[in-house]
C-alpha cells in the first residue's frame, strides 16, 4: 500500500478534532444545532489553517444520513464518501484554474439541478479571490438567492481582493494562525499514534518554522521523520531546517553579559562555519530579547516553566533600558544586512555595536576580553543633578558627600578581583585548587572561558582535572573547546594535564554563578550606600522622588 502523507492521513474529520479554531467551531455548531443555516459562507486565513478542512466537515454536517448535525457520524455512506473525496454532491472548484466567466456560468447552470445523493449540493470554491471580475458578476445573483438545496462555501487567503458585493452576501469567518503550543500538542499526539520517538525541543523548532500553518508543520514533520531515519531529534531537525539554535543565541547572551567580545565573535565564527543564516539569527535574537523583556516586566506572560527558568538569569543580568536598546540594534542590523559588505561583517558589526553600547562599562569590560582599552574612559553621571534646592550647600560640602557615596559603593579590598587572581598563580594541580581563581590567572577568554566558568571542579590531582558542566549550558561543550582548555592548563602548569568533562547538576556554585552573586551583592551594597547618603535623602524628601535601583552601577 502506498504511503499517505501525515497532512492527509491526520486531516480532522469532525469539529471535535479540529485544532485552534474554536471561535469558528462554536459559531458553526450553534448554527447547525439551531438550524440557522446560511446559504453562503466565506472562510479566510493564511495557508494551512483549516479552511478546506472546515468546509468538508460542514458538508458532512449538512449531508449526514443521521440528519443535519454538528457531530456527523462519519460512518454513513455520505460521510465516508465525503472523506474519500467522491461524494457526487460535494463540488470542489479551484478558482485559480477556473477563473473565466464561461466556467462560472456553466457551474451555476448545473446548480439549478437537485442533489443526486445528499440533502444539499455543496459548492466549495477555493482561492475565490482569483476569479475574474466578470466571473464574480456572473455569480452575484445566484449567490444572493440560490435554490434551497444549494450551499456555497468560499475560501481565500486574500479577502481584500474579493468585491464587497460578494462579501456582503456571505457569512465571513476569519481563521487564526495556529499558536505554537497548539501545533506542538497536535504533533505530539500524531507521533504518539504513529509510534515515532521524538524530542519535545525538536517539535518546537518545527512549530516555529511552520509559522502558524498546521499543514506546513505536518509536512515538515514528514520531512523530519525521513531525515532522522524514523526519529525526530532536536539536532537533526535543526540541521534539516538550517535554523540558528537556541544554543548559539544563549551563548551570545552569556558573552554579552560577560562583556567578552572574543566569545561573541567565536559564536559568529561557529555560525559561519555551519553556513547558518545571519538574517535569521538577528531575527531570533530579537525575539529572545523580547522574551527576556517580558520576563522582567510581565513574567506571567511566559507560560512555559522551562523557558521561564532559562530566561531568569538573563533577566537579572541585563537592565530593562539596555534590552530595549539591544532590541533596536538587532532589528535595525537585520534591516541593514543587505547593505553590509557581506552578511558575516554585518552580523559581527551588530555584535560589536551591542558591546559598545553597554552602559557604564569599566575599562576592563570595554576591553572585551583581550581587546584594546579605550584611551579615554567615560565618567559615570551623578545619581541626581537637581537644578535648584531650597537650601544650597557649599560646593566643597556637596562634593565631599558624593565622594563618600561613591566610596561606599566600592567593594571591600578583600573582594577585589586583582587580589583573587594572585592566589592560584603558583598552585599545582592538586586537591583544594581554587578553580575560579585559576581561570582568572590563566587569562583565557572567548568560548573557552565560558566553558570553564560554567564548570564545577569535582576533583583534581597531579595529572587531571575532572569537571562537571551545568546541564543548562551543555551547548558550550564540544571536544574542540575541551582540548583548548586542556592546552591552557598544560601551558599554565608546564606539564601534561588531562581534562575530563561530564554534564549534570552541579553541587557547588560555578565561577559564573559566583560572579553573578558578587555582582548582585555589589549592586545591593551600592544601593544601600545611596539610600544612606544624606544628599540623596534630601533630594528624595524635597522632590518626593524614588531611587531607581536598576540604574545604580557599582564602581
Amino acid at each position: 500500500m502506498s504511503y499517505q502523507v501525515l497532512a492527509r492521513k491526520w486531516r480532522p474529520r469532525s469539529f471535535d478534532t479540529l485544532v485552534g479554531q474554536e471561535h469558528v467551531v462554536r459559531a458553526l455548531t450553534h448554527a447547525l444545532e439551531q438550524r440557522r443555516l446560511h446559504h453562503a459562507y466565506l472562510f479566510t486565513g493564511t495557508r494551512g489553517v483549516g479552511k478546506t478542512t472546515i468546509a468538508r466537515i460542514l458538508a458532512k454536517a449538512l449531508n449526514c444520513e443521521t440528519g443535519i448535525t454538528a457531530a456527523p457520524c462519519g460512518l454513513c455512506g455520505s460521510c465516508l464518501e465525503i472523506d474519500a473525496g467522491r461524494f457526487v454532491d460535494l463540488i470542489e472548484v479551484d478558482a485559480a484554474t477556473n477563473t473565466r466567466v464561461d466556467e462560472m456560468r456553466q457551474l451555476l447552470e448545473n446548480a439549478t439541478y437537485a442533489p443526486t445523493r445528499g440533502r444539499f449540493k455543496v459548492y466549495v470554491i477555493d482561492e475565490v479571490h482569483m476569479l475574474s471580475t466578470s466571473a464574480f458578476n456572473a455569480m452575484l445573483k445566484t449567490l444572493e438567492e440560490p435554490p434551497e438545496h444549494i450551499k456555497f462555501i468560499l475560501a481565500t487567503t486574500d479577502p481584500q481582493k474579493i468585491p464587497v458585493t460578494v462579501l456582503s452576501r456571505c457569512l465571513q469567518f476569519n481563521l487564526k494562525q495556529m499558536p505554537m503550543p497548539h501545533i506542538v500538542g497536535h504533533l505530539e499526539g500524531i507521533l504518539g499514534k504513529e509510534a515515532v520517538p521524538f524530542e519535545a525541543a525538536a517539535l518546537r523548532h518545527l512549530a516555529k518554522a511552520a509559522a502558524g500553518s498546521m499543514r506546513d508543520a505536518l509536512s515538515l514533520l514528514d520531512q523530519a521523520i525521513a531525515h532522522g531515519a524514523g526519529k525526530v531529534e532536536e539536532e537533526a531537525v535543526r540541521d534539516m531546517l538550517g535554523t540558528v539554535g537556541d544554543d548559539h543565541l544563549y551563548a551570545l547572551l552569556d558573552a554579552l553579559a560577560a562583556q567578552d567580545v572574543g566569545a561573541m565573535l567565536a559564536v559568529a565564527d561557529a555560525m559561519n562555519a555551519r553556513t547558518l543564516s545571519f538574517e535569521a539569527a538577528l531575527q531570533e535574537f530579537a525575539v529572545l530579547l523580547h522574551r527576556i523583556a517580558l520576563q522582567q516586566m510581565a513574567p506571567a506572560a511566559i507560560s512555559d516553566d522551562a523557558e521561564r527558568a532559562r530566561l531568569a538569569p538573563h533577566a537579572e543580568a541585563f537592565d530593562p533600558e539596555f534590552l530595549q536598546l539591544a532590541y533596536q540594534i538587532a532589528i535595525h542590523a537585520r534591516e541593514d544586512l543587505p547593505l553590509a559588505p557581506d552578511e558575516y561583517t554585518g552580523f559581527s558589526m551588530a555584535l560589536l555595536r551591542l558591546h559598545a553600547f553597554r552602559p557604564e562599562q569599566s575599562a576592563a569590560g570595554a576591553a572585551g576580553g583581550g581587546g584594546q582599552v579605550p584611551a579615554r574612559s567615560r565618567a559615570a553621571p551623578p545619581a541626581v543633578t537637581p537644578a535648584t534646592t531650597a537650601s544650597p550647600q557649599p560646593v566643597e560640602q556637596a562634593g565631599a558627600r558624593r565622594a563618600t557615596s561613591q566610596a561606599a559603593k566600592r567593594p571591600a579590598p578583600a573582594a577585589m578581583p586583582a587580589q583573587r587572581e594572585m592566589a592560584p598563580v603558583a598552585a599545582e594541580p592538586a586537591g583544594g585548587v581554587d578553580w575560579r581563581g585559576l581561570i582568572d590567572a590563566m587569562q583565557i577568554n572567548g568560548m573557552v572561558r565560558e566553558l570553564a566558568q560554567h564548570c564545577e571542579l569535582i576533583e583534581s590531582n597531579a595529572g587531571s582535572f575532572n569537571l562537571r558542566l551545568t546541564s543548562t549550558h551543555k551547548h558550550l561543550f564540544n571536544p574542540a573547546l575541551k582540548d583548548k582548555l586542556q592546552n591552557e592548563l598544560q601551558s599554565h602548569f608546564g606539564r601534561p594535564v588531562r581534562v575530563n568533562i561530564e554534564i549534570g547538576e552541579v553541587s557547588t556554585a560555578t565561577p559564573a554563578q559566583k560572579n553573578r552573586e558578587e555582582q548582585r551583592a555589589r549592586h545591593e551594597q551600592a544601593v544601600a550606600a545611596l539610600e544612606q547618603d544624606g544628599f540623596v535623602q534630601n533630594v528624595i524628601d524635597m522632590f518626593d522622588a524614588t531611587l531607581n535601583e536598576s540604574s545604580v552601577k557599582p564602581l
